[in-house]
C-alpha cells in the first residue's frame, strides 16, 4: 500500500527513477539531471517528428512522469516537423543540449533509443521508427 494511498503515482516516480538510472548507466554519466535532460530533450524532439496518433501510442507505454516530461510544451498544430535530416535532428537537440559537458553527440541520442527499445514493446518501436525518415530512423538502433 501507499504512504498516500496512490499507488499508481508511487509506481510512476520508481519507474521514472529506473529509467534516469538505466539510462545514466549505458550513458556512462554521473549526472542524473543532466540524463532526465536529455531524455527530455530527445523525447521531445522525437515527439515532434510523429503524427498524433503515433505519439499516443507511444505515449501509452511511457511512465506517467516521463510522459509529461515529453508533453511538456507540445503544441500540436506545429507537428509533425518537416525537418528530416539526421544531421537537422541533432542540431537541434545539440541546440537543447550541447551545453552540457557530459554530452558527447549522436552516441547519446543512441543511448536513448536504445533505452526506448529496452523499455517498450517492440512493435511500437517499429512502427515509430517507420514513421521516421531514413536518415533520422538509422540514429535509432533496431530493437
Amino acid at each position: 500500500m501507499s504512504a498516500q494511498g496512490l499507488q499508481v503515482i508511487d509506481q510512476s516516480v520508481q519507474l521514472t527513477h529506473e529509467w534516469i538510472n538505466e539510462l545514466a548507466g549505458r550513458l556512462g554519466w554521473s549526472s542524473k539531471r543532466s540524463t532526465l535532460r536529455l531524455m527530455r530533450v530527445v523525447l521531445q524532439h522525437l515527439r515532434d517528428h510523429l503524427m498524433p496518433d503515433e505519439l499516443a501510442h507511444l505515449s501509452a507505454q511511457l511512465p506517467i512522469f516521463i510522459r509529461g516530461v515529453m508533453f511538456e510544451g507540445w503544441v500540436p498544430k506545429r507537428t509533425p516537423v518537416k525537418e528530416r535530416t539526421a544531421s537537422g535532428f541533432i542540431k537541434s537537440i545539440e541546440e537543447q543540449f550541447g551545453d552540457d559537458p557530459e554530452y558527447r553527440g549522436d552516441m547519446d541520442l543512441k543511448c536513448v533509443f536504445e533505452l526506448l527499445n529496452a523499455r517498450i514493446m517492440r512493435g511500437e518501436v517499429n512502427d515509430i521508427r517507420a514513421t521516421l525518415s531514413t536518415p533520422i530512423r538509422d540514429l535509432w538502433p533496431e530493437p
